[in-house]
């Protein structure tokens, strides 16, 4: 198991990619359009691992070149053509604060309308990658919200499928606004659901209260709701905890773990213990 961070990585270089595929992984019945693609990049200089991400250079506004935006790798594979890889992206819109027009996102409407055989521009890759402890017998904590499940779908894959007899518990636990948006785990796309039966997975789903008022998804509450055992993984000295989504999650996973561990000061050592030990990777837009 890996015990301390890589060096940093050199400058992100550009390159290109092809998309092959773009599929809808929310059900139609969805507002939130959120979209699965697949690029593949020709060029043997791009050398990507899951957690690593991208930056996506979309076509600019007001004079500008480029809009960019980050978004994580998944699916990372390699080949004698160049690397496939893909990105999980949410169609996105916001509201002017000045004039109170809604605009869309530029970067996401740029992806989510892109058709197969575009080309793509990207500079990357930056950020660490996601290791997956050496010891099987390791406990995997994942805590995401959002679109920061794409990388933990490809860990349990790469877990069940590549690596075989995890022994450890693995736990996913993952936050949306409502059962709808739950990515890889609704009707349209239940990628994650081929896992269940494994003895050592468990997935617990946190949607929000309050969704028509763009209430958080309570992952605090799943969280606490397993307390005991999220916590004893916590303090194991091989458990590993990879963390996912936007950058607000941080706060939702503090003021939880907490509550759990009865003090700020304990949960303050415990992750100081994770994060010196090269147990805590976190990948955070």
């Amino acid at each position: 198991m890996q015990t301390q961070k890589p060096p940093a990585a050199p400058p992100a270089r550009t390159y290109t990619a092809v998309l092959k595929q773009s599929r809808r992984i929310t059900p139609e019945s969805s507002r939130e359009e959120v979209r699965h693609l697949v690029f593949h990049a020709a060029d043997q200089s791009f050398d990507a691992a899951i957690g690593n991400c991208i930056r996506v250079m979309a076509p600019g506004q007001f004079g500008n070149t480029f809009h960019v935006r980050v978004y994580s790798l998944m699916d990372v594979e390699r080949g004698s053509s160049g690397t496939q890889f893909a990105i999980c992206v949410r169609r996105c819109s916001y509201v002017d604060e000045f004039n109170g027009e809604e605009y869309k996102g530029v970067a996401s409407n740029y992806l989510c309308d892109m058709k197969p055989d575009t080309v793509l521009q990207f500079a990357g890759p930056v950020g660490y990658p996601f290791s997956i402890p050496e010891d099987k017998s390791a406990d995997i904590l994942m805590l995401g919200m959002g679109t920061g499940i794409a990388p933990f779908r490809t860990l349990v894959r790469q877990i069940y499928e590549k690596i075989g007899g995890w022994q450890g518990r693995v736990r996913l636990f993952y936050g949306a606004k409502t059962p709808l948006e739950m990515l890889y785990m609704n009707d349209e796309s239940n990628d994650l659901s081929l896992y269940f039966d494994q003895p050592t997975f468990k997935a617990f789903q946190a949607v929000s209260p309050r969704p028509a008022l763009d209430a958080p998804a309570a992952l605090d509450q799943a969280l606490e709701q397993n307390a005991a055992e999220v916590w004893e993984m916590m303090r194991r000295p091989t458990t590993c905890v990879f963390v996912a989504g936007t950058a607000n999650l941080l706060a939702v996973i503090e003021q939880a773990m907490v509550r759990l561990a009865g003090s700020g000061r304990e949960w303050l050592s415990v992750q100081s213990a994770l994060k010196s030990s090269g147990r805590w990777n976190e990948v955070l837009y």
